[in-house]
C-alpha cells in the first residue's frame, strides 16, 4: 500500500491564472488589461493586478515606507502611523470598497500599496523642500515620483528596469487625483509623467478606472481618520475640539452615551472606528447611484465619462473639506509639529544642494548615473536618491555632510 501523494502532479495544474467572477461588466477583468510594456510569460497562479500587488509588496520602496513619516517624525513615537501603516489601512479600506461595488479587489488594493511609493523622507515637508529646490530643474511631484519608482527607479528584474506593471496600476497610479490634461488643467505635466507617456500612452485627458477612484477616495478616508486619532492620542487637540465638527462632534458624543465608562483610549477607537464606517457607508450609497446613473456597461465607458463614478454624497464632501481645515489648523501647523518639520525641511534642502554641488558625495552608483548628463537629469537623479531616503537615513546622512564640511550649519 503506497502513500496518498501529499501534492497535485504538475501535469495537473493550470496553464493559465484563475478567472475574476463575480465581478461587474464595468470592473477592470484581467482577460481585457491592455498588459505590461515588456511581455512576460502569464502567471499560472496569480491574476495579473495580483502579480502587481505582489510585485509591489516586494519592492525596497515599499519596506522604507516603514520608516517614512507621516505626520510626526518616525523616531517620535512607535504608536503613531508611519507611511507604511498609512499605505496598509488604505489598502484594507480600498480592498472594502471594491469588493462592496463588485469592481476588481486586486487592482484597488495594487493601486493603494503604490500611491505613496515615491513620497520623500518627512512627508509633504520633505515634497515641499524638493519643490523648492527642483522648480529650476522641472519641479517635484510624488504622485510623479511614484510613476518613477515604478517604471524605472526600481532595479531588480533581469529583463527591464521597473516592476512592469499592468498598463491598469499605471494609470490608476499616474491619476490618483484625475485627468492631467484636457480641460481646465494648465499646469505643465511633470517631466517624468511627460517623458513616460511618450512610451506608453496613459490617456491623461481621462479619469481612470473605477478601482483607482476608489483607492483614491481610501486614501482621503484613511488619512483624515488617523490623523485624528493620532492628534488625539499626541494631545495636539481634545476630544471636546471637535464637537463642533459636523457628524465627527456627534459620533464622539455618542460613544460616550454607549459606553461612559470604558477609558478615553478605548472612547477614541470606538469613534474613529463609527467615522470609518459611515464616510465608506456614504461612499458605496453615493457610488451605486452615479453608476446606475452613468449606465455603463464597461472600464472604458467610465474612462470616457468625464466625471467620477466613486464619490461622496454633497453633504459628506462638505464633511470632509470641514474635518481637513481642522486638521489643517490645529494638527499640521501645530507648534509641536511646525517645529520639528522646520528642522526637516532644512535637512532636505541641504542634502539635494550637498549632493548636487559635489557628486561626489553620493555612493558610487548614483554618482556614475549623474556624471556626463545635462544637468536637469543630473538634478532629477539627486531628487530621486533623496526621494528614496528614509527618515533616519536623510538624518544619518545630513550629519556625515556635516562633519565632512559639505553641509554648513
Amino acid at each position: 500500500m503506497t502513500d496518498a501523494p501529499i501534492s497535485t502532479p504538475l501535469s495537473s495544474l493550470p496553464s493559465s491564472p484563475p478567472s475574476s467572477p463575480g465581478l461587474a461588466p464595468y470592473a477592470c477583468h484581467e482577460a481585457a488589461s491592455r498588459g505590461r510594456l515588456y511581455d512576460e510569460p502569464v502567471s499560472a497562479t496569480r491574476r495579473c493586478y495580483q502579480r502587481d500587488r505582489d510585485r509591489l509588496i516586494h519592492c525596497g520602496a515599499f519596506r522604507r515606507l516603514e520608516y517614512k513619516t507621516q505626520v510626526f517624525v518616525n523616531h517620535e513615537g512607535d504608536n503613531y502611523r508611519t507611511r507604511l501603516t498609512h499605505t496598509l489601512e488604505v489598502s484594507q479600506i480600498a480592498r472594502a470598497i471594491c469588493r462592496s461595488l463588485t469592481l476588481n479587489e486586486d487592482l484597488g488594493e495594487a493601486l493603494a500599496l503604490a500611491h505613496d511609493l515615491g513620497h520623500p523622507p518627512f512627508g509633504h515637508t520633505g515634497e515641499d523642500a524638493l519643490k523648492e529646490v527642483m522648480a529650476p530643474f522641472g519641479g517635484f511631484d510624488h504622485n510623479a515620483q511614484s510613476l518613477s519608482v515604478v517604471v524605472k527607479l526600481e532595479e531588480r528584474y533581469a529583463g527591464f528596469d521597473g516592476l512592469n506593471l499592468t498598463w491598469e496600476t499605471l494609470e490608476g497610479l499616474v491619476k490618483h487625483n484625475g485627468p492631467l490634461v484636457g480641460g481646465e488643467k494648465s499646469r505643465p505635466l511633470p517631466r517624468v509623467i511627460a517623458e513616460y507617456a511618450e512610451i506608453q500612452d496613459l490617456e491623461l485627458d481621462t479619469y481612470a478606472s473605477a478601482e483607482a477612484q476608489a483607492a483614491a477616495l481610501a486614501d482621503d478616508i484613511a488619512y483624515n481618520n488617523h490623523d485624528i486619532d493620532d492628534g488625539l492620542r499626541a494631545g495636539l487637540f481634545s476630544v471636546g475640539d471637535l464637537a463642533d465638527i459636523p457628524l465627527v462632534g456627534p459620533i464622539f458624543a455618542g460613544v460616550r452615551k454607549d459606553f461612559p465608562d470604558i477609558d478615553e483610549s478605548r472612547q477614541i477607537h470606538e469613534a474613529v472606528r463609527r467615522l470609518i464606517g459611515a464616510m465608506v457607508d456614504d461612499l458605496l450609497d453615493q457610488s451605486r447611484r452615479l453608476i446606475l446613473e452613468a449606465k455603463v456597461a464597461t472600464a472604458d465607458e467610465i474612462r470616457g465619462l468625464g466625471h467620477p463614478v466613486v464619490g461622496f454624497s454633497p453633504d459628506m464632501a462638505a464633511l470632509e473639506v470641514s474635518v481637513k481645515a481642522f486638521l489643517f489648523d490645529n494638527m499640521y501647523r501645530h507648534d509641536r509639529v511646525a517645529e520639528k518639520m522646520i528642522k526637516a525641511k532644512r535637512v532636505v534642502r541641504d542634502l539635494f544642494l550637498a549632493f548636487q554641488a559635489d557628486h561626489q558625495h553620493l555612493p558610487d552608483e548614483w554618482r556614475q548615473k549623474a556624471g556626463g548628463v545635462p544637468p536637469a537629469i543630473a538634478a532629477q537623479m539627486v531628487a530621486d536618491y533623496v526621494a528614496g531616503m528614509t527618515d533616519r537615513y536623510a538624518l544619518e546622512e545630513h550629519q556625515r555632510l556635516i562633519k565632512l564640511g559639505a553641509i554648513t550649519r
